[in-house]
Protein backbone atom coordinates (compact mmCIF):
# COMPACT_ATOMS: atom_id res chain seq x y z
CA UNK A 1 0.00 0.00 0.00
CA UNK A 2 1.54 3.35 -1.21
CA UNK A 3 0.74 6.74 0.52
CA UNK A 4 1.72 10.21 0.06
CA UNK A 5 3.15 12.29 3.28
CA UNK A 6 2.81 15.93 2.53
CA UNK A 7 4.64 18.48 3.93
CA UNK A 8 3.76 21.94 6.12
CA UNK A 9 4.06 25.88 6.02
CA UNK A 10 3.91 27.67 9.67
CA UNK A 11 1.74 31.04 9.02
CA UNK A 12 3.46 33.00 11.55
CA UNK A 13 4.99 31.48 14.48
CA UNK A 14 5.82 32.93 18.15
CA UNK A 15 8.45 31.40 20.01
CA UNK A 16 5.88 32.50 23.54
CA UNK A 17 8.67 31.15 26.47
CA UNK A 18 11.09 28.06 27.24
CA UNK A 19 9.18 25.64 29.64
CA UNK A 20 10.71 23.75 32.39
CA UNK A 21 10.49 20.46 30.36
CA UNK A 22 13.29 22.04 28.26
CA UNK A 23 10.47 22.63 25.43
CA UNK A 24 9.39 25.88 24.13
CA UNK A 25 5.25 27.07 24.24
CA UNK A 26 4.70 28.08 20.91
CA UNK A 27 2.10 29.89 18.84
CA UNK A 28 1.72 29.13 15.02
CA UNK A 29 -1.17 28.27 12.67
CA UNK A 30 -0.09 25.10 10.12
CA UNK A 31 -0.98 24.99 6.65
CA UNK A 32 -1.26 21.35 4.86
CA UNK A 33 1.12 21.93 1.42
CA UNK A 34 -0.64 18.67 -0.66
CA UNK A 35 1.27 19.10 -3.64
CA UNK A 36 4.78 18.75 -2.02
CA UNK A 37 5.00 14.91 -0.59
CA UNK A 38 6.87 12.12 0.22
CA UNK A 39 6.06 8.91 -1.07
CA UNK A 40 5.71 5.87 1.44
CA UNK A 41 5.11 1.90 0.54
CA UNK A 42 4.41 -0.66 3.38
CA UNK A 43 4.01 -4.24 2.64
CA UNK A 44 3.45 -7.52 4.40
CA UNK A 45 7.00 -10.05 4.54
CA UNK A 46 8.33 -12.39 6.15
CA UNK A 47 11.05 -10.02 7.69
CA UNK A 48 11.41 -6.49 8.55
CA UNK A 49 13.17 -3.74 6.10
CA UNK A 50 13.56 -0.58 5.58
CA UNK A 51 14.65 1.22 2.52
CA UNK A 52 15.07 4.65 1.07
CA UNK A 53 15.45 6.40 -2.11
CA UNK A 54 15.79 9.86 -3.03
CA UNK A 55 18.80 12.50 -2.86
CA UNK A 56 17.10 14.41 -0.09
CA UNK A 57 18.62 12.35 2.67
CA UNK A 58 21.67 11.22 4.78
CA UNK A 59 22.74 8.69 6.02
CA UNK A 60 20.57 8.44 9.34
CA UNK A 61 17.55 8.49 7.79
CA UNK A 62 18.57 4.66 6.84
CA UNK A 63 19.19 3.75 10.60
CA UNK A 64 17.29 2.61 13.51
CA UNK A 65 16.78 6.06 14.63
CA UNK A 66 14.37 6.61 11.26
CA UNK A 67 11.05 7.89 12.39
CA UNK A 68 8.95 5.45 10.28
CA UNK A 69 10.93 2.61 11.91
CA UNK A 70 9.86 4.72 15.41
CA UNK A 71 6.42 4.32 14.12
CA UNK A 72 6.25 0.80 13.54
CA UNK A 73 7.76 0.10 16.78
CA UNK A 74 5.38 1.83 18.36
CA UNK A 75 2.62 0.42 17.20
CA UNK A 76 4.23 -3.70 17.32
CA UNK A 77 4.87 -3.03 20.65
CA UNK A 78 1.03 -2.84 21.46
CA UNK A 79 -0.55 -4.79 18.63
CA UNK A 80 2.06 -7.56 17.90
CA UNK A 81 2.24 -6.71 14.24
CA UNK A 82 3.67 -9.06 11.69
CA UNK A 83 7.06 -8.07 9.29
CA UNK A 84 6.79 -5.40 6.99
CA UNK A 85 8.85 -4.12 4.56
CA UNK A 86 8.85 -0.10 4.25
CA UNK A 87 10.24 2.07 1.43
CA UNK A 88 10.12 5.65 1.98
CA UNK A 89 11.30 7.84 -1.12
CA UNK A 90 12.44 11.26 0.22
CA UNK A 91 11.42 14.72 -1.85
CA UNK A 92 10.46 16.68 1.12
CA UNK A 93 13.88 18.70 1.92
CA UNK A 94 15.37 17.42 5.19
CA UNK A 95 16.29 20.07 7.75
CA UNK A 96 14.03 22.51 6.31
CA UNK A 97 10.84 23.76 8.31
CA UNK A 98 8.54 21.95 6.33
CA UNK A 99 7.32 18.96 8.79
CA UNK A 100 8.54 16.36 6.02
CA UNK A 101 9.99 13.63 8.86
CA UNK A 102 7.22 14.11 10.92
CA UNK A 103 4.50 13.28 8.47
CA UNK A 104 6.51 10.49 7.35
CA UNK A 105 5.61 8.90 11.05
CA UNK A 106 2.44 9.73 11.03
CA UNK A 107 1.81 8.46 7.45
CA UNK A 108 3.51 5.18 8.70
CA UNK A 109 1.23 5.16 11.42
CA UNK A 110 -2.26 5.72 9.27
CA UNK A 111 -0.91 3.51 7.02
CA UNK A 112 0.05 0.43 9.45
CA UNK A 113 -3.36 1.03 10.83
CA UNK A 114 -5.14 0.39 7.38
CA UNK A 115 -3.57 -2.50 6.34
CA UNK A 116 -3.81 -4.10 9.62
CA UNK A 117 -7.04 -2.93 10.56
CA UNK A 118 -6.32 -2.01 13.88
CA UNK A 119 -9.56 0.45 13.93
CA UNK A 120 -6.95 3.34 15.85
CA UNK A 121 -9.27 6.06 16.15
CA UNK A 122 -8.04 9.89 15.20
CA UNK A 123 -7.53 10.32 18.65
CA UNK A 124 -5.57 7.29 19.37
CA UNK A 125 -3.48 7.85 16.44
CA UNK A 126 -3.16 11.12 17.97
CA UNK A 127 -1.82 9.59 21.18
CA UNK A 128 1.26 7.88 18.84
CA UNK A 129 2.34 10.64 17.18
CA UNK A 130 3.18 12.70 19.96
CA UNK A 131 5.10 10.17 21.05
CA UNK A 132 6.98 10.89 17.89
CA UNK A 133 7.10 14.21 18.10
CA UNK A 134 5.58 17.58 19.48
CA UNK A 135 4.05 18.40 15.69
CA UNK A 136 3.22 15.37 14.71
CA UNK A 137 -0.24 15.06 15.89
CA UNK A 138 -0.94 17.80 13.36
CA UNK A 139 -0.48 15.19 10.46
CA UNK A 140 -3.39 12.93 11.61
CA UNK A 141 -6.46 15.49 11.16
CA UNK A 142 -3.77 16.94 8.12
CA UNK A 143 -6.11 20.27 8.26
CA UNK A 144 -4.85 24.03 8.87
CA UNK A 145 -4.93 24.32 12.63
CA UNK A 146 -3.68 27.00 14.91
CA UNK A 147 -1.11 25.20 17.55
CA UNK A 148 -0.02 25.67 21.04
CA UNK A 149 2.04 24.33 23.77
CA UNK A 150 4.65 22.48 22.38
CA UNK A 151 2.63 22.16 19.58
CA UNK A 152 0.52 19.24 20.65
CA UNK A 153 -2.65 21.70 21.17
CA UNK A 154 -4.75 22.03 17.97
CA UNK A 155 -7.89 23.67 16.97
CA UNK A 156 -9.15 23.95 13.65
CA UNK A 157 -8.98 26.87 11.43
CA UNK A 158 -11.42 27.77 8.62
CA UNK A 159 -8.79 28.89 6.04
CA UNK A 160 -8.91 28.04 2.72
CA UNK A 161 -5.36 28.99 0.15
CA UNK A 162 -6.31 26.80 -2.56
CA UNK A 163 -7.06 29.90 -5.14
CA UNK A 164 -3.19 30.58 -4.23
CA UNK A 165 -0.37 29.95 -5.49
CA UNK A 166 3.02 28.79 -3.78
CA UNK A 167 6.36 28.89 -4.71
CA UNK A 168 9.35 27.93 -2.40
CA UNK A 169 12.78 28.02 -2.46
CA UNK A 170 15.39 25.73 -1.25
CA UNK A 171 18.42 26.40 0.10
CA UNK A 172 21.91 24.38 0.63
CA UNK A 173 21.10 24.74 4.29
CA UNK A 174 20.55 23.00 7.05
CA UNK A 175 19.04 24.73 10.29
CA UNK A 176 18.95 22.00 12.92
CA UNK A 177 15.75 22.78 15.21
CA UNK A 178 18.20 22.61 18.46
CA UNK A 179 20.29 25.30 17.05
CA UNK A 180 17.57 27.30 16.22
CA UNK A 181 15.80 27.45 19.84
CA UNK A 182 18.98 27.84 21.54
CA UNK A 183 19.43 30.90 19.84
CA UNK A 184 16.40 32.36 20.21
CA UNK A 185 14.87 35.03 23.16
CA UNK A 186 11.48 33.83 24.11
CA UNK A 187 8.69 36.70 24.41
CA UNK A 188 5.51 37.43 23.73
CA UNK A 189 4.16 38.24 20.66
CA UNK A 190 3.08 42.17 19.74
CA UNK A 191 -0.29 40.91 18.25
CA UNK A 192 -2.73 37.93 18.49
CA UNK A 193 -1.93 35.38 16.08
CA UNK A 194 -5.48 34.54 15.39
CA UNK A 195 -6.33 38.09 15.09
CA UNK A 196 -3.71 38.66 12.14
CA UNK A 197 -4.67 35.51 10.27
CA UNK A 198 -8.56 36.74 10.22
CA UNK A 199 -7.11 39.49 8.46
CA UNK A 200 -6.97 39.72 4.38
CA UNK A 201 -3.75 37.87 3.07
CA UNK A 202 -2.83 41.51 1.87
CA UNK A 203 -2.19 42.35 5.23
CA UNK A 204 0.08 40.04 6.56
CA UNK A 205 3.11 41.09 5.55
CA UNK A 206 3.90 43.80 8.34
CA UNK A 207 1.70 41.53 11.22
CA UNK A 208 2.34 37.94 10.70
CA UNK A 209 5.96 37.29 11.70
CA UNK A 210 8.71 34.13 12.34
CA UNK A 211 10.35 34.92 15.34
CA UNK A 212 12.93 32.13 14.21
CA UNK A 213 13.69 34.29 11.18
CA UNK A 214 15.53 37.25 13.35
CA UNK A 215 18.69 34.59 13.38
CA UNK A 216 18.20 32.83 10.83
CA UNK A 217 18.68 36.18 8.67
CA UNK A 218 21.38 37.69 10.88
CA UNK A 219 23.37 34.04 10.52
CA UNK A 220 22.08 33.42 6.29
CA UNK A 221 21.12 36.71 4.88
CA UNK A 222 20.94 34.93 1.48
CA UNK A 223 18.09 34.00 3.02
CA UNK A 224 16.41 37.62 3.63
CA UNK A 225 17.31 38.18 0.13
CA UNK A 226 15.35 35.47 -1.16
CA UNK A 227 12.30 36.66 0.66
CA UNK A 228 12.72 40.10 -0.16
CA UNK A 229 13.08 39.28 -4.32
CA UNK A 230 9.50 37.18 -3.39
CA UNK A 231 7.66 40.17 -2.47
CA UNK A 232 9.77 42.20 -5.49
CA UNK A 233 8.24 40.19 -7.73
CA UNK A 234 4.79 40.39 -6.09
CA UNK A 235 4.33 37.93 -3.68
CA UNK A 236 0.62 38.56 -1.48
CA UNK A 237 3.29 36.81 1.49
CA UNK A 238 6.55 35.47 2.01
CA UNK A 239 8.36 34.19 5.05
CA UNK A 240 10.51 31.14 6.56
CA UNK A 241 8.51 28.21 7.78
CA UNK A 242 9.36 26.35 10.79
CA UNK A 243 13.06 27.26 12.25
CA UNK A 244 13.92 27.17 8.63
CA UNK A 245 15.62 27.05 6.02
CA UNK A 246 12.62 27.04 3.18
CA UNK A 247 11.53 30.22 2.29
CA UNK A 248 8.06 30.70 0.71
CA UNK A 249 5.86 32.92 -0.82
CA UNK A 250 2.19 32.60 -2.07
CA UNK A 251 0.79 34.70 -5.40
CA UNK A 252 -1.99 35.33 -6.54
CA UNK A 253 -3.14 32.34 -8.64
Amino acid sequence: MICYPNAKINLGLNIIKKRSDGFHDISSVIYPVQDLYDVLEIVESNSFSFTVSGTLFNNDIQSDKNICVKAYNLLKADFNLPCVKIHLHKRIKIGAGLGGGSSDGVFTLILLNDIFNLKLSKDNLKRYAIILGSDCPFFVENTPHIVSGKGELMKKLDINLKNYEFKFFFPDIFISTREAYSNIEPKNPEVNLLDVISRPLQEWKEKLKNDFESYVFQKYPQLQKIKDEFYEKGAVYSSMTGSGSVIYAIFKN
